[in-house]
This record gives C-alpha cells, sequence and structure tokens, in this order.
C-alpha cells in the first residue's frame, strides 16, 4: 500500500491544476467555522485543493526565539503569532458585483473568446481563450 506524503490529494480527486478561484479573487466563506465572511484570496494550492483567506481560519503558532546563522547576527523573535491557515477550495464562493452595484455570491463559468494572436514573424492567426464568466450577471471577471 502507497503511503501519502503530507498535504498530497488523494488518488483520484486531482484537479489538474486549477481552482475556479485565483489569486486576488474576493471570496465568501459558505460553510465552516467562518461561514459568512469576505475576504480576499492570499494564495492558492491547486494541488492541495486548497486556497487561504485573509482573516479567514485566523490560527496561532508558537515560535521560539531562533538565530538563522550565528556569524550573521539573524534572530526571529519567538512568542505566539496569529496566521492564516489553508481552507478547502469547496467552502469559498466567488463575490462579485452586480448591476446595482451590490456584491452577490457567484458560481465561475467559462467562455471560449476569439482572439487575433501575432507570430514572431509578423503573421497574424485566430486563436481561441478561456475567459471566467460570473454565472449570476453573465460579465466577464
Amino acid at each position: 500500500m502507497a503511503v501519502r506524503k503530507a498535504g498530497q490529494a488523494k488518488k483520484g480527486r486531482s484537479h489538474n491544476g486549477k481552482l475556479h478561484v485565483h489569486k486576488g479573487d474576493r471570496v465568501k466563506v459558505i460553510s465552516g467555522k467562518d461561514k459568512g465572511l469576505v475576504g480576499e484570496v492570499i494564495a492558492v494550492y491547486p494541488d492541495r485543493n486548497r486556497v487561504t483567506v485573509a482573516g479567514v481560519n485566523v490560527v496561532k503558532r508558537h515560535l521560539r526565539d531562533t538565530s538563522a546563522q550565528p556569524q550573521a547576527r539573524q534572530t526571529t523573535k519567538g512568542g505566539i503569532v496569529s496566521s492564516e491557515a489553508p481552507i478547502n477550495a469547496s467552502n469559498v464562493q466567488l463575490v462579485t458585483k452586480d448591476d446595482k452595484g451590490d456584491e452577490v455570491v457567484t458560481r465561475v463559468g467559462y467562455r471560449r473568446t476569439e482572439v487575433t494572436k501575432r507570430r514572431p514573424d509578423g503573421s497574424e492567426y485566430k486563436s481561441t481563450r478561456s475567459t471566467r464568466i460570473a454565472r449570476v450577471t453573465g460579465e466577464e471577471i
């Protein structure tokens, strides 16, 4: 029986490196102890299907005083430090503004749009690009 490494996804749960939210998106937590909080995505971990959201899932870590290199005189202050921990990406939903300017939660859809690209020799050709759209408003994110 193969042993999984810490943070490694279970077999059959691959997301091909894609999540419905990206770094910098505003999201709302839809389940868990921080349900209802809105924050910005700080970091995305697609291989583990997790995201870190500002102000959500705040944990306290106990750090000791350390000196990285004695000759460099670099020390880190110890104590109790609060920081955000990752949460499962399925527990957050994207927040966008609707026509009235109100913030609403939405699912994410994808639309293929045709674009014109230029080769290094100067010739142009048609190609398609995937863009994210908000299902509630139908507008591009």
